[in-house]
């Protein structure tokens, strides 16, 4: 459980920066090389290139490198990781939102429209003297 937190740790601090996630874009069409990944950037190649290395210790990319060109390629099994996550924290929160939904339905029914939790006055004047 903690190897995977500490994954997960590392695949969101890698997207956290918006240089990775331009780069992710671009790989999510395919194969790149760290120069092509750098043009719409502005930055250096070697800036660039620390970026893919982070990328590639968080698992979302792998590289291999023929002659003086280092290609990049998107891992997809570390995106579906982070992925299921997120899914798995959206339908938590859906179904807490469904409790709550059912929940107000029911007070309001009990207690009738727009009385539901009112079990005091609203004006300022003292009650039944």
């Amino acid at each position: 459980m903690l190897d995977q937190a500490a994954d997960l740790d590392r695949v969101f601090h890698a997207l956290a920066d918006p240089g990775r996630r331009v780069m992710m874009e671009r790989l999510s069409f395919g194969p790149a090389s760290v120069s092509e990944l750098s043009r719409p950037l502005a930055m250096s190649l070697a800036a660039v290139l620390q970026h893919v290395q982070i990328l590639e210790t968080s698992g979302l990319v792998s590289t291999h490198k023929v002659g003086r060109t280092r290609t990049c390629t998107m891992n997809m099994a570390a995106m579906r990781s982070a992925e299921s996550w997120i899914s798995e924290r959206r339908a938590l929160w859906a179904r807490r939102l469904d409790r709550l939904g059912d929940y107000l339905a029911d007070t309001t029914e009990v207690t009738g429209p727009g009385q539901a939790g009112r079990d005091t006055q609203i004006n300022d004047e003292p009650r039944g003297n």
